[in-house]
């Protein structure tokens, strides 16, 4: 068993990322592997993974994301309803309408990406109406330059000074994701979130590139208490743990620290 070895302040978050009402693998942010050993149904997954006893599970709509359709929002829905524990959502979020509206659906916490660039006083108005502990701001960074737009666009702005920015009018957590180890097993890029989390003191969710049981007793060792949570995805689809239960710990505490 490894469970023992994973401290509690760790939260480990299985990935389910949909697209055209399947589970796929991301690889560098692009969906495009079948995840066929679990099958594709995202529903089921979740039922796995609470099965394992995960205590939260993260979800990315690609195709709310990439086209602005809401073709996965019934499969969405069935998948906060099958499950007891909370699910975080990302994916397409343009405006507090579709805030709402995901949340209607069951989402526990909303990951935001493109609209804090974007539309800054849209994001503001959602942070507003629902408070930082139900919004979280995704940092997608690729050659240490934030993306949007599903990870395909460019914009130019520093990773740190951006976080700086959406820190100040309130937020306090970040999903950070190196884009280059995004779906590559080649371990995570813990600098990265260590430099986030040093330059805002916010709540830091690490995400992307992590292979094996090592990279998390290596993100515990950084030193560094914000980085509380790390969101897996094909290192567990293909079986990357010599025991998949990693999350097996005591159900009692794990949120009192404000995930």
């Amino acid at each position: 068993m490894i469970s023992y070895l994973i401290k509690q302040n760790l939260l480990v978050i299985p990935s389910i990322d949909i697209k055209d009402g399947k589970t796929v693998r991301v690889v560098k942010g692009i969906p495009e592997l079948n995840c066929n050993e679990y099958g594709n149904d995202p529903i089921e997954m979740a039922m796995i993974w609470r099965a394992e006893n995960a205590k939260c599970i993260h979800v990315v709509d690609f195709d709310s994301s990439h086209d602005d359709s809401h073709k996965n929002y019934r499969i969405i829905k069935s998948l906060c309803e099958s499950v007891v524990i909370p699910v975080e959502l990302g994916g397409g979020i343009r405006c507090l309408d579709d805030a709402k509206e995901l949340f209607d659906l069951g989402a526990f916490r909303l990951v935001i990406g493109t609209l804090a660039v974007t539309n800054l006083p849209e994001f503001e108005k959602i942070l507003d109406y629902f408070g930082p502990n139900k919004i979280s701001s995704a940092i997608d960074v690729l050659d240490n330059e934030v993306m949007i737009r599903g990870r395909r666009e460019k914009t130019g702005l520093d990773p740190e000074i951006y976080a700086k920015n959406l820190k100040y009018i309130g937020l306090e957590r970040f999903i950070v994701t190196d884009v280059s180890t995004n779906g590559m097993l080649q371990k995570p890029n813990i600098n990265l979130s260590i430099s986030i989390a040093n330059a805002t003191n916010a709540k830091i969710t690490l995400s992307g590139g992590v292979s094996g049981f090592q990279d998390l007793k290596d993100i515990q060792s950084c030193g560094v208490q914000n980085i509380d949570s790390v969101i897996i995805g094909r290192a567990l689809y293909e079986n990357k743990f010599p025991c998949q239960k990693i999350w097996r710990v005591a159900e009692s505490g794990i949120f009192d620290g404000g995930y």
